[in-house]
């Protein structure tokens, strides 16, 4: 299904969500069309984020909003469906759009799979009408599921468009970069350097399937690393998690902005806790490259200032390799929490391959290892 039909049928006026590969016709549509714009497109921190935003314009204009996401951001939306949106409560209605990703029958990564299973349980779960758009999936049947939706948001309740792998389409081409220069696997290949035989998490997407072609490519184990697949933005706290209980280990943990950005409050927890083995190092491309590019609002913010904010007792930021290595050797010398962001460029290689061990296998080797500290 063309992307344009999609839209027109829909006929909102408002889009905010989080990139998604599956609905990467969607999200280069929005970026073509409207750009980031605060009338009718914005990319928010998380799908929660995304899910009070478009309640707060719906209360603003009393028109009906969409919400894209993939289905992996379901669970950061069950609180405001559940207790805002609700027609038991608040009775707003909404539009979801839900890359399906790990649907039952379709290859895909192990982050995805049982996320993929439940995917229209848990919307049905919270009452949200759902409609499964795919390949073969004409116009009409979504002209006519989407009059039936109508009727829904008269209701005060939600509806939404599950998404298959390849069901839309987009012609037009958009290319996402920045000034920067720094690439991203070359900058894990000096932190992983830096570290040494240190334990290192690192976030989901490229940056941990670049951390293990680099071990692989250097014949290192792969013991030292815990590589979060899913679960994006939680990577800084299961090092904190490790650092407090292993508190005489230097503990790395490798980040992106759009994981900082999606759960920032860890950030919090982190400076009030501030152990002195956490070295967090932010990988700052302002995209949400893994899933396609479009920008993240990290390249306008200070994100060192944010870690000085909450309680982070050193924090600085690099953009070149030169003072990225002087600063990683300064963190390792400290022995105190230090954050140091990254500045780099958007892009990876055409053939990056994926893990070859299962996430059971990774967790249990960096237990293993662990324990051995």
């Amino acid at each position: 299904m063309k992307v344009e039909k999609l839209v027109e049928l829909i006929g909102a006026d408002f889009y905010t969500g989080v990139p998604d590969s599956q609905l990467k016709a969607l999200c280069n549509y929005l970026i073509n069309t409207y750009g980031i714009d605060k009338s009718h497109h914005i990319i928010a921190a998380n799908e929660g984020n995304c899910t009070a935003l478009a309640a707060g314009y719906h209360l603003a204009t009393g028109k009906v909003p969409v919400v894209y996401m993939q289905n992996s951001g379901e669970g950061n939306i069950i609180n405001p469906v559940a207790s805002l949106l609700n027609d038991k409560v608040y009775a707003i209605p909404m539009l979801f759009i839900v890359g399906w990703r790990g649907e039952p029958g379709i290859h895909d990564e192990p982050q995805h799979i049982y996320q993929g299973e439940v995917t229209v349980k848990l919307l049905e779960d919270m009452d949200i009408e759902v409609f499964v758009i795919g390949k073969d999936t004409s116009d009409d049947e979504v002209k006519t599921a989407m009059e039936r939706f109508r009727g829904v948001f008269a209701q005060g309740k939600q509806a939404a468009f599950v998404i298959r792998k390849g069901a839309l389409s987009y012609d037009e081409k958009v290319v996402y970069s920045n000034s920067n220069t720094m690439v991203r696997e070359e900058i894990i290949r000096h932190i992983a350097a830096a570290a040494g035989e240190d334990p290192i998490v690192s976030t989901t997407g490229k940056a941990s399937r670049e951390l293990f072609e680099i071990r692989e490519a250097n014949g290192q184990s792969h013991k030292y690393d815990f590589l979060t697949v899913g679960s994006m933005g939680h990577s800084s706290s299961i090092a904190l998690g490790i650092a407090l209980n292993k508190p005489e280990q230097r503990i790395w943990c490798i980040d992106g902005d759009g994981a900082v950005l999606m759960h920032m409050g860890s950030m919090a927890v982190l400076g009030a806790n501030a152990p002195k083995n956490l070295i967090h190092i932010v990988i700052n491309n302002g995209a949400h490259e893994t899933v396609g590019g479009m920008p993240t609002v990290a390249a306008d913010i200070d994100l060192v200032a944010v870690a000085k904010g909450c309680g982070y007792p050193n924090a600085v930021s690099a953009d070149s390799f030169e003072a990225l290595d002087r600063k990683l050797e300064a963190a390792k010398a400290r022995n105190e929490l230090s954050l140091i962001e990254v500045k780099c460029s958007i892009g990876a290689r055409d053939d990056l391959g994926r893990p070859t061990t299962t996430a059971l296998e990774n967790k249990q080797n960096f237990m293993a290892y662990l324990k051995e500290l």
